[in-house]
């Protein structure tokens, strides 16, 4: 216990904001400061895709505060201000499509032509058989065009690098991801992403369209960048983290939804992978922001068909369109459906322990400072230029079969397509280069396409499938804007093509159908989505015919995956230490309970509900806690007596209104309780809602402290409690459930003299690995499988 005291003391003098849950230093090594025994295996430090120290880790207040102020607001609404109210969710709702829908169209526009415009540069290089000039176009600009994705990355939002699908997971699990959504990270990310694309890294632009999605809603919600806001009196309804919890996770779907031009896969994948609370009104906004970006993407589609957007053809929104193939397949033909299945849980699963080695070595790097983090995004662009340009010279070229389809187009020298010449002479095509020379949506198409069973060699294949699995481990954790969704695909749909192949005659199912197989087996086992996978495929590949092998692919992949290591989403959240709460407790859990947790945290500290200046100022500066339970003591109760009075539980006031209080000086020279009108006077509900204020911002004269403040107003009268005597486990699923802050554990038995409240669970509390280095023992019967 005086380790703990210890310990608590030591974050008190080095945390700059604090927190019950954690307190961190912006610049110090420390991302969690549990209240529970210190975990010295966590790292603030972040991996290639962060770049920057996470700090201020806290959780967001999903919960409604209801304290007076919050009662006498809502009484005070009229109908037109509640219709008002219901009308901004739509509106804002609508604009999350809309300008989702928008960057999303630009953003396929600047890197269908900046690659077009290169690669047709290179292969022109190519026809005059000036190689080497070729290599060095290419090399050439994909380093430049790295190197201002990167230094974007690196010097201006660090942030804004990787998928940001993580981040956002963890936001709507209610822990406040810093410097995630604001407008420096929204440029950054979306000019970072046209140049990381343009230049031919392995990596896509779906999961950057996620996190672009989520912080146009974000910025939307509170009326702008921090500096630059609009004080619109319609959007002090939207000053809360509940409702923007709503919009971003309408900005995650119509992300989704932006990159696969799949609503209701956008919808679904939001509900199964990144939302950890919904209701059905949610689902109604999700689905309308969705609907606005399939309307924008097509009429966007419709106006470049006209020739009007340069190379900007299909944009990447229809990688694979099979509505008029009739698809047919036998019950011989579901062995190697089982087989693609198992192939991509294992593959998966290898692929996360292996991508989870290399970021670990890229955190290394990446902490020597910007300059490392930079050579490195450089190097893996000079490699992958080098891969794609120089492997196609050891594939054997191939001659064009007359009785092919698309034998007019072949062989093609430029443009999009099949059958690319490259080196190869007249009449003969390189079946490698179509694959590596081009863009990664145009190699998606390629190899999906179907009746082109002798387009590609065997070879040829292998070696696509070994080269995107070395890409895809080193590119993935590099300092620019990346997503997990394309390179998984290559990979999967390259072995999916060859085992149909291998099948030959022995199957009715295509080569190319084969590959939209793989891709989702993969990405099953590697993302373990199952629902939203399948709808996404389904609207991708527009076949209802594909949907009974896609489903059982899907579930076959994500249980073999699961035997193996958690999602690549869930890993990546564990190394960057964000306290995310798992849906499904430890087993062990069970075997504690909440008393015991507030046994082995430092004592509690309550706040009386008239209490003076200088005691909050006190208890501010030496506590790093975020909330207090305020308490009347000496209260009688309405039934029964006792002759000394009862100890009452008022509720919980939070730390930033405890500072609003001190800055607002609402001072009272005797100890007496607020009239509503005198808080009504000095506070109004958008002065609640605002956040990061410091004690040491604070002023207060030495007559001052000796003064008393009514802290009653302000508290929060019905904060969620349970007894002492709960398990741990079920306290957990409440916490996670009701997307909580803090919950109060209350005494088992109240008696006068007792205190009524024992403790406080936060956050940081039902991490298990906290909980684990408090109580050793429980280690011992820590099982292999969570508990359901």
């Amino acid at each position: 216990m005086e380790e703990l005291n210890k310990l608590l003391e030591a974050e008190a003098t080095n945390i700059e904001r604090p927190d019950e849950e954690e307190g961190h230093d912006s610049s110090s090594n420390n991302l969690h400061q549990s209240l529970l025994k210190r975990n010295r295996t966590l790292s603030s430090n972040p991996l290639a895709f962060v770049g920057t120290k996470v700090s201020h880790i806290e959780s967001l207040d999903y919960e409604i505060n209801e304290n007076d102020l919050f009662k006498q607001d809502w009484r005070s609404r009229s109908k037109v201000q509640v219709l008002q109210y219901i009308f901004l969710k739509w509106l804002l709702a609508f604009l999350v499509g809309l300008l989702t829908g928008v960057i999303a169209t630009l953003i396929n526009l600047a890197v269908e032509n900046i690659a077009g415009y290169k690669l047709r540069a290179v292969v022109k290089y190519i026809d005059q058989e000036r190689y080497i000039m070729g290599f060095v176009y290419m090399a050439g600009a994909n380093f430049l065009l790295t190197f201002v994705a990167a230094i974007l990355c690196v010097c201006f939002a660090p942030t804004a690098a990787g998928p940001g699908i993580p981040e956002i997971k963890a936001y709507l699990n209610g822990v406040d991801t810093p410097d995630m959504f604001g407008a420096t990270q929204l440029i950054v990310k979306i000019i970072g992403s046209i140049g990381a694309v343009s230049a031919g890294l392995d990596l896509g632009k779906e999961g950057p369209l996620v996190h672009i999605g989520s912080c146009i809603a974000a910025l939307l919600g509170q009326g702008g960048t921090e500096k630059y806001r609009i004080k619109w009196r319609w959007l002090r309804y939207f000053n809360n983290d509940r409702d923007r919890r709503d919009l971003i996770t309408c900005g995650s779907s119509s992300g989704v939804c932006a990159a696969f031009r799949s609503p209701v896969g956008g919808v679904l994948f939001a509900l199964e992978e990144v939302a950890t609370w919904w209701r059905s009104a949610l689902l109604w906004r999700t689905f309308f922001s969705t609907a606005v970006v399939v309307v924008v993407l097509r009429a966007a589609m419709e106006y470049c068909k006209s020739g009007e957007c340069g190379l900007f053809g299909k944009g990447g929104l229809i990688m694979f369109d099979v509505s008029g193939v009739s698809v047919r397949y036998h019950v011989v033909d579901i062995i190697p459906v089982v087989v693609i299945g198992v192939i991509g849980g294992v593959l998966g699963s290898l692929y996360n322990y292996l991508l989870h080695k290399v970021l670990k070595v890229y955190n290394v790097i990446n902490k020597k400072g910007k300059v490392p983090k930079l050579i490195l995004s450089l190097s893996v662009s000079i490699f992958t230029s080098v891969c794609l340009y120089g492997l196609p010279f050891l594939a054997k070229c191939q001659p064009c079969d007359p009785s092919l389809p698309d034998s007019s187009s072949c062989p093609n020298t430029g443009g999009v397509g099949n059958f690319k010449q490259f080196n190869c002479p007249s009449g003969y095509y390189n079946d490698l280069a179509t694959l590596l020379l081009t863009t990664n949506d145009d190699a998606v198409r390629s190899i999906f396409s179907i009746n082109t069973a002798t387009e590609y060699n065997i070879v040829s294949l292998i070696i696509f499938f070994l080269l995107y699995c070395i890409l895809g481990l080193i590119t993935f954790g590099i300092a620019v804007p990346s997503g997990l969704f394309l390179p998984i695909i290559l990979m999967g749909s390259a072995y999916g093509r060859l085992l149909g192949m291998a099948m030959g005659p022995y199957t009715r199912i295509d080569q190319g159908l084969y590959a939209v197989l793989g891709a989702a087996s993969l990405m099953a086992g590697s993302m373990r989505m199952t629902v939203s996978l399948c709808v996404i495929f389904l609207e991708l590949t527009n076949n209802l015919l594909l949907l009974p092998i896609t489903m059982l692919v899907l579930l076959i992949a994500k249980t073999v995956g699961d035997c193996f290591n958690p999602s690549i989403y869930d890993i990546i959240l564990e190394l960057k230490g964000l306290p995310f709460l798992d849906a499904n407790p430890e087993p062990w859990m069970r075997n504690i309970t909440a008393g015991e947790l507030a046994d082995a945290k430092p004592a509690i500290v309550t706040l009386n509900g008239v209490e003076k200046v200088g005691r909050i100022v006190e208890v501010l500066k030496n506590t790093t806690y975020n909330g207090f339970p305020v308490v009347d003591c000496g209260v009688t109760p309405s039934m029964g007596s006792s002759p000394n009075g009862a100890n009452e539980l008022h509720g919980l006031i939070l730390r930033a209104h405890l500072l609003l209080v001190l800055k607002k000086k609402l001072f009272l020279k005797e100890r007496r309780r607020t009239q509503e009108w005198e808080v009504i006077e000095k506070f109004t509900c958008m002065d609640l809602a605002e956040r990061g204020a410091t004690i040491e911002e604070v002023t207060v004269s030495k007559d001052e402290m000796e003064m008393y403040v009514d802290l009653h107003p302000l508290t929060n009268t019905t904060p969620y409690t349970v007894v002492e005597s709960i398990s741990v486990a079920k306290a957990m699923v409440l916490f996670r459930q009701l997307g909580l802050r803090h919950m109060l554990i209350l005494p088992k038995y109240q008696a006068a003299g007792v205190s009524p409240v024992v403790g406080i669970l936060t956050r940081q509390d039902l991490i298990a690995h906290n909980i684990l280095s408090a109580f050793p023992h429980l280690e011992k019967s820590k099982a292999n499988k969570k508990g359901h």
